[in-house]
């Protein structure tokens, strides 16, 4: 049974984090990121940053994985959006 709550973790950790990825794509392919809010991604990227936290202080690998490539990818878009302001 755990080994199947494990799977549903990793499914989900891997499906929202994958999500990320187009938009970090467009942000660097197209050099701007005008349709991304400055304020919610900020808040966004500390909120995935207390996550991470949570999941290390649980030692959930899934939430840990998930929210360490979440954050780099939350990160670079930014990134992005402070420079190409």
């Amino acid at each position: 049974m755990m080994q199947y709550v494990d799977s549903v973790g990793y499914l989900a950790a891997f499906l929202t984090t994958i999500a990320f990825v187009p938009q970090a794509w467009m942000t660097w392919k197209n050099k701007h990121a005008r349709g991304v809010s400055l304020g919610m991604y900020i808040i966004f990227t500390v909120g995935i940053a207390l996550w991470l936290a949570y999941g290390i202080l649980i030692q959930v690998w899934p939430m840990i994985i998930a929210n360490t490539i979440t954050l780099l990818l939350a990160s670079f878009i930014l990134v992005m959006k402070i420079i190409y302001k």
